[in-house]
C-alpha cells in the first residue's frame, strides 16, 4: 500500500512556469472586465492562488477583493 502512495505523490510534482507578458495583459484585460477568478484560473491553466498573487504584484483587483 506505501508503494501506491509514493508513486502518486511522484507524479504530482510541481512545475512552475514564469509568467509572460501576454498573459499580464490578458491578467489586467480579466481585472477590467470583473472576470471570475475559477473562469481565468481555467483559462490560464493557473491556480486561483497564483492569479490572486499576480494581480496583488500588479496592483489590480481581482476577484471578492474589491
Amino acid at each position: 500500500m506505501a508503494k501506491k502512495s509514493a508513486k502518486k505523490a511522484a507524479a504530482k510534482k510541481i512545475r512552475r512556469r514564469p509568467w509572460t507578458n501576454e498573459e499580464y495583459k490578458k491578467l489586467k484585460a480579466h481585472s477590467k472586465a470583473r472576470t471570475p477568478v475559477a473562469k481565468i484560473a481555467k483559462e490560464f491553466k493557473r491556480t486561483p492562488g497564483a492569479l490572486r498573487q499576480q494581480a496583488l504584484k500588479l496592483n489590480i483587483g481581482l476577484g471578492h477583493q474589491r
